[in-house]
């Protein structure tokens, strides 16, 4: 069985998150994305998204690496809800910071597979209401 094709987009994200190349990775978000900055704070649209990801990287002291672990996706009516193991590897942590995503997806007709919500905090947002 191959591969879903949004678990290759998440991939490339995390190269270019990782690469602090913005440019690419805007590309794989639809123009009216929310992503969860943090808990209570999202960042909406391409130019917050953006912003907030350069935000991160500084953050981070430009050295985050991220990559996944396990995922599940379930696809249906043009749309995906990826659940997936998110790893942040930052400086000075001896073991990546974990994080259980929850990230969805739509198909567009033109340029395919978009992130539309981007949750790294996945449930755990659950405990922060």
């Amino acid at each position: 069985m191959s591969e879903p094709p949004v678990l290759e987009l998440i991939k490339q994200a995390d190269r270019a998150i990782s690469a602090e190349d913005f440019d690419a990775l805007m590309k794989f978000y639809a123009d009216d994305a929310v992503l969860v900055v943090q808990p209570g704070q999202l960042a909406k649209g391409i130019t917050q998204i953006r912003k907030a990801f350069e935000a991160i990287a500084k953050h981070f002291g430009n050295t985050l690496q991220v990559t996944q672990g396990q995922a599940q996706v379930i696809e249906g009516a043009g749309t995906a809800l990826v659940i997936m193991e998110t790893l942040l590897h930052v400086p000075d942590t001896p073991e990546p910071i974990t994080r259980r995503a929850t990230y969805v997806f739509k198909k567009d007709p033109n340029r395919g597979w978009l992130c539309s919500v981007d949750n790294s905090y996945g449930t755990d947002l659950l405990e922060t209401a």
